[in-house]
């Protein structure tokens, strides 16, 4: 890549010092960098004499020192903004807008606006936006701390000429979130994404900022926090995982501003916990689908109870940790016998015996016990609506790894062929990684003819995926 020149160039104290705190060499600090790069489709040749210019003032150009940052975050395991390495000129600057959870009312109101509309506007440092685990355990903890808001309500005279929410307000934001959340579940996130985005910043946005009374403010607050997470797990779904964590944190806020504690729980559970375990931190999964059943204890129903309990299992599972697992999916199950749906909270109404026993088929197929995942992706996929493409597409994949995994070759290419087809409705990212994890498993069979031929159909639809996402 070429670099910015400066007509003084002075040492980069701040990158060596990190550098040095991350106990890093450059060239293990330029392989790093270059296998970040490689996530998001660059082809970096950097090498230690790379980070020796960098060291000595150059400022490559681009992404790169957004990926400079996310390597040295991963190293030290703590987000790393550009500002910290001595790479922000104004031009490609990065922020911690979204990563913090603010201390008041009107700081939710003006760090979660604020990352909408910098979502909105594709700011620079969103596009290339690091993920670090320890971003989402501080936030998980100043929830649990914190005590709840004294006031949320914002009279006019503070408001001056903005507008006046009133329940009917709510409701759309309510309806509206309803109607996203059904799109997605058919379509995948990649259709939908830029909606949600738009409605936030442009709608939701001006009601927070807008005049509303006590009551009202608490299930605008709350309405916000459930859109807010369902833009977080749609960020997720198109490969943001840097931008997810964000959206994550602030629903959690939002929630705390609705007085909602059960939700919170949620978004530990359902979200923040899920991300941990996609970017690979298996301890932080437990910690935070633990921190929801504490936080949430007095106010979260058996259905949200269960679902809290399946996160915990997720996490023993990926850990290995069998009797862990068995005892969390055992509890989790316990929770769901006492479901009480019609006194359920409409957020947690998906969570069904389904999806539950979509829970328990992740764990097994992690803790490698094939025909217990099979038996339970079977009954989820059985139980699952017809308008779920995502969600049955993703047991369908989980029934050919457990095939995979019994070297079972044929039947594990035809139902991951059965699952591309499905695939092919939804632009998901998430659905082509479960896919590519299948593909990983199908490695010691890659002379069979049906493992090529699945591996072609695997082949056409990442290509189709990736236009799309472009597009």
């Amino acid at each position: 890549m070429a670099v910015r020149t400066a007509a003084a160039r002075q040492p980069n104290q701040r990158l060596a010092a990190l550098i040095h705190e991350a106990a890093c060499s450059n060239a293990g600090l330029a392989r790093r960098v270059n296998m970040v790069g490689a996530e998001h489709g660059l082809d970096l040749r950097y090498d230690k004499t790379s980070v020796a210019r960098w060291l000595r003032g150059q400022q490559p150009r681009g992404m790169a020192p957004t990926l400079i940052a996310e390597a040295l975050g991963r190293k030290l395991g703590r987000p790393v903004t550009v500002e910290e390495i001595g790479m922000a000129d104004g031009r490609n600057g990065s922020s911690s807008v979204g990563l913090h959870f603010a201390p008041t009312v009107a700081a939710a109101i003006e760090e979660a606006t604020e990352l909408w509309r910098a979502d909105v506007s594709h700011r620079e440092f969103l596009l290339g936006s690091s993920f670090a685990v320890a971003a989402l355990i501080a936030p998980s903890r100043d929830w649990l701390i914190t005590p709840p808001d004294a006031e949320v309500a914002r009279p006019l005279t503070l408001v001056g000429r903005g507008p006046r929410v009133g329940p009917g307000d709510v409701y759309a934001v309510r309806a509206a979130t309803k109607a996203f959340r059904e799109l997605d579940h058919q379509f995948g996130s990649g259709y939908v994404r830029s909606i949600v985005v738009h409605y936030l910043d442009e709608v939701v946005g001006e009601m927070l900022n807008g005049a509303y009374p006590e009551r009202t403010g608490r299930a605008l607050f709350a309405a916000a926090a459930q859109l807010t997470e369902l833009a977080g797990y749609m960020a997720v779904d198109t490969g943001r995982h840097g931008l997810a964590q964000r959206y994550y944190i602030q629903a959690l806020r939002l929630s705390q501003a609705a007085g909602d504690r059960a939700y919170g729980g949620y978004v530990l559970a359902a979200g923040m916990s899920h991300l941990a375990g996609q970017l690979g931190s298996p301890r932080e999964i437990t910690q935070l689908a633990r921190a929801a059943q504490e936080g949430a204890r007095e106010q979260a129903t058996a259905t949200a109870r269960a679902m809290f309990y399946a996160a915990e299992a997720r996490g023993h599972a990926v850990l290995g940790d069998v009797r862990s697992c068995e005892a969390a999916l055992h509890q989790a199950a316990a929770q769901m016998e006492k479901s009480e749906p019609e006194k359920d909270p409409e957020w947690i109404a998906h969570f069904t015996p389904a999806y539950l026993a979509d829970e328990f088929a992740h764990c097994y197929r992690d803790l490698d016990r094939p025909r217990q995942a099979k038996e339970h992706a079977e009954r989820a996929l059985a139980a699952h609506a017809e308008r779920h493409v995502r969600r049955r597409a993703v047991d369908t994949v989980i029934i050919a790894t457990a095939y995979a995994q019994e070297r079972e070759v044929e039947a594990a290419c035809a139902a991951g062929t059965a699952a591309i087809d499905m695939f092919a409705q939804l632009r998901s990212h998430r659905g082509v990684e479960y896919l590519h994890d299948l593909d990983r498993r199908l490695d010691p069979y890659q002379e069979s003819n049906a493992v090529r031929g699945f591996r072609e159909r695997l082949g056409r639809l990442a290509v189709r995926q990736t236009a799309a996402a472009a597009a």
